[in-house]
C-alpha cells in the first residue's frame, strides 16, 4: 500500500466508539417533537428541489472533479429497481459519505439512518431531512415516530441506507468490526441487505486518491435461524464482503494505530 512521507497518523483506543470526524456541533436532541417527514405534495416538492436541484449537481461535481470516483457493480441492484431494501456501508469520509450511496443507489431518493449531528449543522441541518436523513432517535416517543417513518418509506419502495460502523474514520482502509444492532431491520422487514464499500486508490498525476465503490449482494435473512441469527449471519456476510473489497485499497493517507502499540514504542 502507498505511504506518504508525511503521513499523518491518528491513534485509537476503541474501533467501535472512537470518533475522529472535524465536527464541533451542539448536537440537538432527537425526541418526539422532531419531525421526520411525510409524504405530502409541499414536502415533496421540498424534496425534490433539495435533493435534485441543488444536492446532486453540486455532490456529482464534488465527487467527480475531487475524488474521480467510479463505482463498480452497480448491475446486482437493477433487479431491485422500485423496490425496498437495506444498503450497508463503510464510513470514512466525512464530505463524501452523504452523497455516495445516492449514486450507488442510481440516483433514486434514499433514506440514510444518521447521527443527530447531521441534522444539527445551522441552516443546512434543517434542510438534511429533503436529502433523506434519518437521525436516530433519542427518547421511546421519538423511536416511535422514527420507526413509523422508516415504514412510511419502506412501503413507498425506497432503499434505506446505513452506515454500521456508526463513527467516522477519515480515509481509513479496512472494515471495523460493527455491530449486528442495525441488521435487525432486514429481519423485521425480510428484505434483503446489500453492501458497497469505498476505497482509496493511486492515480497518476495527483495526491488525492481516486475513490472506487464496490457494491455486494444481495444477503437476504435466513428464515430458518431464529431472529437473533439471522442478525447475527447477515452482519457476517456483509462485513465478510466489505473486508475483502477493502483489500483493493491502496492509498493510506491516514496510518491509524492502536494506543496500546503506541505506549509499548513509548517504553522501549
Amino acid at each position: 500500500m502507498n505511504k506518504n512521507k508525511e503521513q499523518k497518523v491518528i491513534y485509537y483506543s476503541d474501533e467501535i466508539n472512537d470518533e475522529f470526524s472535524d465536527d464541533s456541533i451542539k448536537t440537538i436532541t432527537i425526541d418526539e417533537n422532531y419531525k421526520y417527514g411525510e409524504d405530502s405534495f409541499w414536502w415533496n416538492v421540498k424534496r425534490f428541489f433539495w435533493y435534485r436541484i441543488i444536492t446532486i449537481p453540486l455532490s456529482w461535481a464534488f465527487l467527480k472533479i475531487k475524488y474521480h470516483h467510479k463505482i463498480v457493480g452497480k448491475e446486482i441492484l437493477k433487479p431491485m429497481k422500485h423496490k425496498p431494501y437495506f444498503m450497508y456501508g463503510n464510513h470514512t469520509n466525512q464530505m463524501g459519505d452523504p452523497f455516495i450511496p445516492g449514486y450507488v443507489c442510481d440516483l433514486v431518493y434514499i433514506y440514510a439512518i444518521v447521527h443527530a449531528n447531521n441534522v444539527s449543522i445551522p441552516f443546512i441541518g434543517k434542510r438534511m431531512k429533503y436529502i433523506g436523513a434519518m437521525p436516530l432517535p433519542a427518547t421511546i416517543g421519538a423511536t416511535k415516530n422514527f420507526m413509523d417513518y422508516m415504514k412510511l418509506r419502506i412501503e413507498g419502495n425506497y432503499p434505506i441506507v446505513i452506515y454500521p460502523e456508526a463513527h467516522i474514520w477519515p480515509y481509513y482502509t479496512k472494515i471495523r468490526p460493527f455491530l449486528d444492532l442495525s441488521f435487525r431491520y432486514p429481519v423485521q422487514y425480510k428484505l434483503p441487505a446489500y453492501c458497497f464499500t469505498n476505497t482509496y486508490q493511486k492515480r497518476r498525476f495527483s495526491k488525492t486518491p481516486k475513490i472506487v465503490t464496490y457494491i455486494d449482494g444481495p444477503f437476504w435473512p435466513d428464515e430458518n435461524l431464529s431472529a437473533k441469527e439471522q442478525k447475527k449471519d447477515l452482519r457476517n456476510k456483509v462485513y465478510n464482503a466489505m473486508v475483502e473489497r477493502s483489500k483493493n485499497n491502496n492509498v493510506e493517507l491516514i496510518k491509524y494505530i492502536y494506543k496500546e502499540k503506541e505506549n509499548n514504542e513509548e517504553k522501549k
